[in-house]
């Protein structure tokens, strides 16, 4: 149970009313991630237009990588509720349970391609230690032919999950009752 006070859908009127309308039209439906977010109502808009930007916006970046970031560095940071929702996003196109729960467990036990296995690396790096130089593993990177657009994606992508992870830590935020299901992932 989150440790604020929330607006529920049922509850909301007009700016947040619309809002959350529009949440359900174009994700299928509204985040527990985002409610927690009701007494702002500008903040979600903002939230939802970075979060589609990184997830869904043009980049050299695939679809699933950039979900399989997001499972990276949420379980560095213990977030329960981003694993879930985000690996549900990672096995909506590997279409593979287990394959997505020994990821989860340790991506390092999983068939990846070496670009794959270098941004997950650079996800938990970034996360675990970011004050640390990241010049080895982006001077990998590059040597697999990742261009710096790539790479300023991967890292946008990491510090936006750094940033949902705590406040979802902060704030007690819980896995919606029906689960993590039911989302818009293209």
């Amino acid at each position: 149970m989150p440790i604020i006070d929330i607006i529920q859908p049922e509850d909301a009127t007009g700016e947040l009313k619309a809002i959350y309308e529009d949440l359900i039209k174009s994700r299928g439906k509204i985040a527990e991630v985002h409610k927690i977010q009701s007494l702002n109502p500008k903040s979600i808009v903002n939230h939802m237009d970075l979060y589609m930007t990184l997830l869904y916006g043009k980049s050299p970046i695939k679809r699933v990588l950039r979900e399989m970031i997001a499972v990276v560095v949420s379980k560095a940071n213990e977030c329960q509720y981003c694993q879930v929702h985000h690996l549900e996003a990672v096995n909506h196109y590997w279409k593979d349970d287990q394959k997505a729960a020994e990821f989860l467990a340790d991506y390092n036990k999983v068939i990846l391609t070496d670009v794959e296995k270098a941004y997950c690396d650079f996800a938990k790096q970034h996360t675990l230690t970011p004050g640390k130089s990241t010049t080895l593993i982006i001077e990998k990177l590059k040597s697999l032919g990742e261009s710096d657009r790539s790479i300023l994606d991967a890292t946008m992508i990491i510090g936006y999950f750094n940033f949902v992870n705590r406040i979802v830590a902060g704030l007690q935020i819980e896995l919606e009752k029906e689960g993590a299901g039911g989302y818009k992932f293209e």
